[in-house]
């Protein structure tokens, strides 16, 4: 059927909850606690390795107010992504400093802190593995000496001891091209921290059981993963479990997994009342799912003209005492380092090691963020070694049409060139001026190679008498402005109604299908493709009655401004209230449900290996860059300009994907220069607050100049693609490679804090080598033969 629908799809559309959210009126899970609600507490582990001897609740139980306790004996599940490794209370090992023991309701959080106090614990100290390259020691304790014993939930990886899993990818013969003599071989190693999400509001929860069944407010990116993962670790059936999530006060990642929902449901099963559980900041910064600290190593032949012969890669990545969003994170690696440039032969692994240290989680970008560092940052070796200039040598290599990735897909559309010819323009409107200045400068141009992660979503449309429509998605509304801007924008376009009239529902597993969840920018493409089928569906339906009633074919109708009209005769029809009206009265309410899920890309045959994705269904491309000013004398690093060129699809809302930019940016630079989780001796976080952890503050904010690459192929609704996590994706890079042309010493390590900036001025350049990352890249895998 084809008919003409006005489109107004593209508009600068405000945020609906801005007003409500700048006044203080928005109410998030925390406000969901009310009088009568029990408050809840979390025994920890205070050691990093002990197996428990002991575990006594006696006194606990009789303290005044404590109205339940849970131990692992509730909690009989295992879950995980991958690998089912996750025990909800840790039973008979401590495996990290701040892992369950016991949880506590109460009363008041008072009770439920002192009841938890008198839990008595005895536990016997067992060897530790704190860092990566412990765990791979010959003779290192295992995290988990029953690691065989777990259910592998996606065949196809490598493990082994305290390797919780490892992807490789294997195209061409790596071995011949290094043996080239016509190459040069350039390998570099780097060194990222760990990196918290620090949202403003921390993780939380409200339990009930009642007949039968668990509900769950919570703050969560993820409301079906809560639901399943909640249903395992309890040993219930997922149906008798509800979800539901109120606004959220930001998540980046954070809260794409499951957490303290199942404590609270327990407790709320044992005692018959609400449960409330809520992470103080210090609980938030100890336990946070970080983004992994991380070890690289890239080796790359390349000719004297520049191509790309042969590359291979190790990443370690450091996915604490279980294996959690690590494990699928480690397919990342082949379409980031195996991203950006054409590659001719190339050998790429990426392992989750496990560590005695809290578990880390996903991050906005994941570990592309620190893939882009190292790749552009050993691109520039690459440059420096063969002679080149950086940007001649990116112009000649990056990825276009027809080009295959590592994983052997083949990529559509030349995109990142003109976006590397826009970024001239926008360099050459704003020069530079440092006359008088004595600090170093360097600036530096990067590129970057994402992806926006698809998968399953469901909608359902409602249009009401009034011709308003209502939305139901398992959506969730984090701060990005998808469920209040662009999903509300495309509905419209599709009904001929306003974006205002388009009211969306906050997610409930009981009333929306599956959706894998917010996060990884598959928000606007995945729901928003399921909702512009559910849309296509209530159109349909529409057109038919109102060809009915104005005797037309449904081909000369058009819709627009809230009207069905006869195409070209203005006023000659009826609004689509009117329209809805008499279909609810004739043959009932108009509804419409959509879905979509990932068409799938193909990959060559036997190139990845335990991997989650093995091709991306819609790439997105970035190009940063940055001019920095280095005090020689302190170290201090200053950003003057910042720049980016963002691969967008097609915008739907300009301002709104500009403050997305400006606001990863300003996170990257966090990255790039100040945040870092460090693991003390002990195994626990040292950084316990905001006193410890610097973040970015205002007067380190520099406004970003931005241009929006409009065109680029995608499968998304309308020719859109995600854009909130990509902005971060090239920061740490574009920052380091500046700083190293500043300073004229090469950068292996992230965060460039003014200490480390000042021993790498005043100090004799030294190649960072990791010796647990051999050379050999064969040596970095498991031998799935033996």
């Amino acid at each position: 059927m084809t008919v003409s629908v006005k489109e107004p799809a593209v508009m600068n559309l405000a945020r609906r909850d801005a007003r409500d959210k700048l006044r203080g009126r928005t109410q998030y899970t925390i406000d969901h606690v009310k009088p009568g609600v029990l408050q809840a507490f979390i025994l920890r582990s205070e050691v990093a390795s002990a197996r428990i001897l002991r575990l006594d609740c006696s006194k606990a139980r009789k303290m005044p107010g404590v109205r339940g306790i849970a131990t692992a004996e509730d909690a009989p599940g295992l879950f995980g992504i991958g690998i089912a490794d996750h025990p909800l209370f840790a039973k008979d090992v401590i495996r990290y400093d701040g892992e369950p023991i016991a949880a506590v309701a109460a009363e008041t959080l008072e009770q439920a802190r002192a009841a938890v106090a008198a839990v008595e614990l005895e536990l016997e100290p067992l060897p530790a593995s704190l860092t990566m390259a412990e765990a791979l020691a010959e003779k290192a304790p295992l995290v988990h000496e029953d690691w065989k014993s777990y259910e592998v939930l996606l065949e196809g990886a490598a493990r082994g001891g305290n390797i919780a899993w490892e992807a490789k990818v294997v195209r061409g013969d790596t071995v011949a091209a290094f043996a080239r003599p016509d190459v040069k071989i350039i390998d570099s190693c780097f060194t990222v921290g760990r990196q918290n999400q620090v949202p403003f509001e921390p993780r939380a929860v409200v339990a009930t059981f009642k007949d039968g069944r668990y509900h769950i407010k919570t703050s969560t990116q993820v409301p079906w993963t809560v639901r399943n993962v909640t249903a395992r670790a309890l040993g219930v059936p997922a149906s008798k479990i509800r979800v539901t999530v109120p606004p959220v006060g930001g998540a980046f990642g954070l809260k794409f997994d499951c957490s303290l929902e199942p404590f609270a449901a327990i407790l709320a099963a044992k005692t018959g009342r609400p449960v409330a559980l809520v992470n103080s900041r210090r609980e938030e910064m100890l336990t946070c799912l970080c983004r992994e600290n991380a070890e690289i190593r890239i080796r790359s032949a390349v000719t004297s003209e520049g191509e790309i012969v042969g590359r291979e890669a190790t990443v370690l990545m450091d996915c604490g005492a279980y294996g959690g969003e690590q494990i699928f994170l480690t397919t990342m690696t082949a379409h980031t380092l195996g991203g950006n440039y054409r590659l001719g032969a190339v050998r790429l692994s990426s392992r989750a090691i496990y560590t005695n240290t809290a578990p880390n989680g996903a991050f906005r970008a994941c570990n592309g963020v620190y893939n882009t560092f190292a790749l552009e940052r050993h691109t520039d070796e690459i440059c420096e070694a063969i002679g080149m200039h950086p940007m001649e040598f990116r112009r000649r290599n990056v990825i276009g049409d027809g080009d295959l990735g590592s994983t052997g897909q083949v990529f559509q559309g030349e995109v990142l060139r003109p976006m590397l010819d826009k970024m001239d323009v926008l360099r050459l409107a704003s020069p530079l001026k440092k006359e008088g200045d004595r600090r170093l400068f360097g600036r530096a141009t990067t590129v970057g190679t994402w992806f926006i992660f698809v998968g399953p979503s469901a909608a359902t449309i409602n249009l009401n008498a009034d011709g308003s429509a209502t939305l139901i998605t398992s959506g969730v509304e984090i701060g990005s402005g998808t469920m209040m801007q662009s999903l509300p924008q495309i509905v419209a376009a599709r009904l001929g109604i306003s974006p205002h009239e388009v009211n969306v529902k906050a997610a409930d597993t009981d009333a929306a299908g599956f959706d894998l969840g917010v996060g990884g920018g598959r928000a606007t493409v995945s729901l928003g493709a399921a909702s512009t089928a559910a849309a296509d569906e209530v159109r349909n339906k529409v057109l038919a009655a109102a060809s009915e009633l104005s005797q037309t074919s449904v081909e000369n109708l058009e819709l627009g401004g809230g009207r069905v009209e006869i195409r070209g005769v203005p006023g000659s029809g009826m609004t689509v209230a009117a329209v809805a009206s008499h279909i609810q009265a004739t043959t009932g309410p108009v509804s419409g449900t959509g879905s979509f899920t990932n068409p799938g890309v193909e990959a060559m045959a036997g190139c990845a290996m335990g991997h989650f994705i093995d091709a991306i269904d819609i790439p997105v491309f970035s190009v940063h860059e940055c001019e920095v000013a280095v005090d020689p004398n302190t170290g201090h690093v200053e950003v003057l300009r910042y720049r980016v060129v963002q691969d967008v699809g097609r915008a739907l809302n300009p301002r709104a994907i500009h403050s997305q930019i400006q606001g990863g940016v300003v996170q990257g630079l966090g990255y790039a220069l100040h945040e870092e989780m460090s693991v003390g001796p002990t195994g626990r976080i040292l950084q316990s607050g905001f006193e410890t952890y610097r973040l970015p503050l205002a007067v380190d904010v520099v406004p970003v100049q931005i241009e929006l690459h409009e065109g680029a192929p995608s499968i998304g609704p309308l020719g859109t693609k995600g854009a909130g996590e990509v902005p971060i994706l090239n920061v740490g890079a574009t920052i380091a490679c500046a700083v190293s042309r500043a300073i004229g010493k090469p950068v292996y390590t992230l965060p460039l804090t003014p200490p480390r900036v000042l021993s790498l001025i005043l100090n004799d350049p030294e190649d960072l080598d990791l010796p647990h990352i051999s050379k050999t890249w064969e040596a970095n895998t498991i031998d799935m033969r033996k």
